[in-house]
């Protein structure tokens, strides 16, 4: 599955993503101490949803042109609306024109004392996402293979943050990549908080893949998906997923209370849904 981030930007995985990495990043900012975001797959940063890429599927009108009017109720949209304002700021105008990738979002959410890392292997989307922040003395981007700062770039001098991993998905194999990426930059950054984003598609594929976690022993995995439609035989992308390993106490609890209006906002059938569980940890309602 080929899941390049021009062609899907802004659509309903996009949007379960960013808002999950927004809270996570607000909750780093609860302690007065400096934190690193390190970005393994950072993209280039800035979509334009009026491009070649993303005007071939317009997948962004089914994701956050959906909630840009939405009512969620008050509760999930105090959670949702940091995320809005990020989307907002970067269409000043009020027309949505562009997309902000997970690089910007979290540049929008940084302290003065706070540090992003953003790595991207292509050499072109390196160069572009480099243009965006030149000159910016908290961001730092490097052309590098990301699944290799699981181990060169960890633990940050920071000792505390977020290592985002969000794979394109391009070539097989890569769910078995972020279980062996975990493990290994667990031994290094065992107190960082870590969000590894998957598709949906083959759900035989997602099992295997959530009980190799759960065989990892590693304890405080959260796992939460969001399906926009039923299983289909047909190969197409159904949900969105993310595993969230050692996450902020809070983000339970606001899941729970952000992912059903969510969910019926972004779904295409009424009998689609979401999970949220623990697979190695917490208990329910911990």
């Amino acid at each position: 599955m080929n899941y390049r981030h021009a062609y899907h930007a802004g659509n309903f995985a996009d949007v379960v993503k960013h808002i999950i990495l927004t809270r996570i990043v607000l909750y780093l900012q609860r302690k007065e101490q400096a934190f690193r975001v390190i970005d393994t797959h950072a993209g280039i940063g800035r979509y334009d949803l009026k491009g070649i890429e993303a005007g071939k599927t317009n997948e962004w009108q089914n994701g956050v042109g959906r909630l840009l009017d939405a009512n969620f109720g008050t509760d999930a949209a105090e959670l949702i609306q940091p995320y809005l304002d990020i989307v907002r700021a970067e269409n000043p105008d009020g027309a949505m024109r562009h997309y902000p990738g997970s690089p910007l979002i979290v540049r929008h959410l940084l302290r003065p004392q706070d540090r992003l890392s953003a790595l991207e292997l292509h050499p072109v989307d390196a160069g572009l996402l480099a243009e965006i922040f030149e000159g910016d003395i908290q961001v730092r981007v490097t052309q590098l293979d990301g699944w290799l700062a699981l181990g060169a770039h960890l633990p940050p001098k920071e000792k505390r943050g977020l290592v985002l991993v969000d794979p394109p998905f391009e070539v097989g194999g890569e769910f078995k990549r972020l279980v062996e990426g975990l493990v290994r930059a667990r031994r290094r950054f065992s107190g960082g908080t870590f969000a590894l984003w998957y598709p949906v598609k083959d759900r035989d594929e997602v099992q295997r893949f959530v009980t190799a976690l759960h065989e990892t022993q590693i304890p405080k995995i959260l796992r939460t998906e969001l399906m926009i439609r039923a299983p289909s035989p047909e190969p197409r992308l159904d949900g969105t997923g993310m595993i969230v390993v050692n996450p902020p106490y809070t983000l339970y609890d606001e899941l729970r209370t952000i992912l059903p209006p969510l969910s019926k906002i972004l779904s295409d059938k009424q009998n689609a849904g979401f999970t949220l569980d623990w697979i190695r940890g917490e208990q329910v309602g911990a």
